[in-house]
């Protein structure tokens, strides 16, 4: 089965998503280096502290002391190491666009993503959202839930790495950018809701697709 197919099938099913959660993408970018290892609800909470303290500014964040910054972050856990991830991206961006994202439009998009890739605590997860929802770049966000229900479904296998499967999607799917946001969007939307660690198939829009057997089981 194809991404693409895949991509109508969901939106037939579940409409659109309307991701990423930000008010700017200032905020996109902050927002994806919180949002790891954490639930969304977690991020908005910490935003919101950023938000009140006028901190919302990336040479603000830049140049605030750990002391300042970490009990802002804490709602998102892991603030001390949050904290240092993220100065580490703000300064990034103050270095390289004097703090505005929109300065940032116009780069060489691979060029881009190695930059980002090269700052500690920015993984690929995290270096292509920053260029899809923040930037309007066509990266194909992946992550363990797209890998759960393609594995799952036989579309791929379990040890697929992060790039390997974001291959496998993207040369499936035309090279737009709003296309790749809704997708990711669908996908964790089902991952949330059925494709979970003990998967809940019933009422799921891509129950139909598993093969005859059923759900495809690791090999390990």
């Amino acid at each position: 089965m194809r991404a693409d197919e895949i991509y109508r099938v969901l939106l037939d099913n579940l409409g659109p998503q309307g991701w990423w959660p930000g008010d700017s993408p200032l905020e996109v970018m902050v927002g994806a280096v919180l949002v790891q290892n954490t639930a969304w609800a977690n991020v908005e909470r910490a935003i919101e502290n950023l938000k009140d303290a006028g901190a919302l500014d990336a040479q603000r964040l830049a140049a605030m002391s750990a002391e300042e910054l970490e009990p802002l972050l804490r709602p998102a856990g892991y603030f001390r190491v949050k904290s240092r991830r993220l100065q580490n991206l703000m300064r990034w961006l103050a270095d390289r666009a004097e703090g505005d994202v929109q300065r940032l439009r116009d780069c060489d998009q691979q060029a881009l993503r190695e930059e980002l890739l090269a700052l500690n605590g920015i993984g690929p997860e995290t270096a292509d959202s920053i260029l899809l929802y923040a930037l309007d770049m066509p990266a194909m966000v992946v992550d363990a839930y797209t890998l759960r229900i393609w594995a799952r479904h036989g579309w791929i296998d379990y040890e697929a790495d992060y790039h390997a499967l974001q291959e496998h999607l993207s040369c499936e799917l035309p090279d737009d950018p709003a296309i790749y946001s809704e997708l990711h969007a669908l996908i964790v939307e089902v991952g949330k809701r059925w494709c979970k660690p003990k998967p809940k198939c019933d009422g799921c829009p891509l129950q139909e697709l598993l093969p005859d057997g059923g759900i495809v089981e690791p090999c390990w």
